[in-house]
């Protein structure tokens, strides 16, 4: 195993100068520092963490509270987990995954043990009892996700709001007056969790300047509960031609319900889908769909948690601009084909 002595003799630096290179602690001159990083580079060097963090009083270490709850889409979650992880890595930082639904007491357990030097938090709700506790600690933190109130804090999400809107647009492009939302399990809106909230207000906002009528029917996803939700909206609203779904585990059934009904998508009825796209790309009718950018979240909040971390991050909101890519589920409504 290589030692920190032997990265300083390779170098041609003092010990002292390495340690001082790993922790940040002094001002050392560019042409050294580089020196210093390509002999560790060279050497494979990697620092004991224990004595690292003694030395620096930091653990290198972010926690990232991702409660894994039944009603969320996992593989979404886990892929911007993922892009935390290697952007976190880029950075000489480790991740502390944290999955349970603890609320506050996992923000308590974070700051009050010297875990980790700062916190990344997702599935984040409007009035989320997290950030009371987020707001009144030193403790560098980011939020995948935009509560209602934003003020002291670092949010990064994608602009929900416009993404509904986005969705609205097209179809009223389309000549699609009659529009229905597929949304999230029921408890997710009984959360109040921002994305899908935000996503139905900047839905509607739209809808009533260009004279959309809109259902919004919250859905379990699978088969059987998509049976229902579909049967509901067309005995409500029969002149229903266009769909919204915000509800990756209803696509697939949503489709074979509407091709066991003889509606052909899309020349019978059109369907959007706000997905990753690979859910989009490989569902049996390739599907319009405006993308879930996870890498691009990931690493934007890994970036600017690194820059507060540094000294030198400031409260921001981050909002990525939506991306709707048309492929083969979005046609001219029925009657202005």
């Amino acid at each position: 195993m290589v030692t920190l002595a032997e990265v300083a003799q390779h170098a041609g630096v003092s010990a002292s100068t390495v340690s001082y290179v790993l922790s940040g602690k002094r001002s050392i001159s560019v042409g050294t520092r580089r020196r210093v990083e390509q002999s560790i580079q060279e050497l494979g060097y990697h620092p004991n963490a224990g004595a690292r963090a003694l030395a620096s009083s930091r653990s290198n270490i972010i926690a990232l509270m991702i409660p894994l709850r039944t009603d969320m889409y996992v593989p979404v979650m886990m892929e911007i987990a993922i892009a935390v992880a290697t952007s976190a890595r880029t950075h000489g930082y480790d991740v502390l995954l944290l999955t349970g639904e603890e609320g506050p007491d996992a923000v308590r357990r974070v700051t009050g043990s010297g875990l980790a030097d700062a916190m990344i938090l997702m599935d984040v709700e409007l009035d989320d009892e997290r950030l009371p506790l987020l707001r009144s600690t030193d403790q560098p933190s980011v939020l995948i996700g935009l509560p209602a109130d934003t003020s002291g804090l670092t949010c990064v999400d994608l602009d929900f709001g416009a993404t509904g809107a986005l969705c609205a647009g097209h179809l009223a492009t389309l000549g699609h007056r009659d529009i229905a939302v597929i949304g999230e399990a029921p408890a997710v809106y009984e959360r109040h969790t921002g994305f899908a909230e935000r996503t139905l207000d900047g839905l509607r906002s739209r809808s009533r300047e260009l004279g959309l009528r809109v259902l919004h029917r919250p859905c379990e996803g699978g088969y059987d509960a998509m049976a229902l939700t579909l049967a509901r909206i067309f005995d409500e609203r029969p002149s229903t031609t266009g769909f919204v779904v915000q509800n990756e585990s209803a696509v697939e059934p949503l489709l074979a319900l509407l091709r066991r009904q003889g509606r052909a998508v899309p020349e019978d009825v059109s369907v959007i889908a706000i997905c990753p796209d690979q859910v989009a790309t490989q569902a049996s009718v390739r599907l319009t769909s405006v993308a879930i950018p996870a890498q691009e979240m990931g690493r934007h909040a890994v970036e600017h948690l690194v820059a507060k971390l540094n000294g030198h991050g400031e409260d921001e909101v981050v909002l990525i601009a939506p991306e709707l890519t048309v492929r083969a589920s979005t046609g001219p409504a029925p009657t202005a084909a």
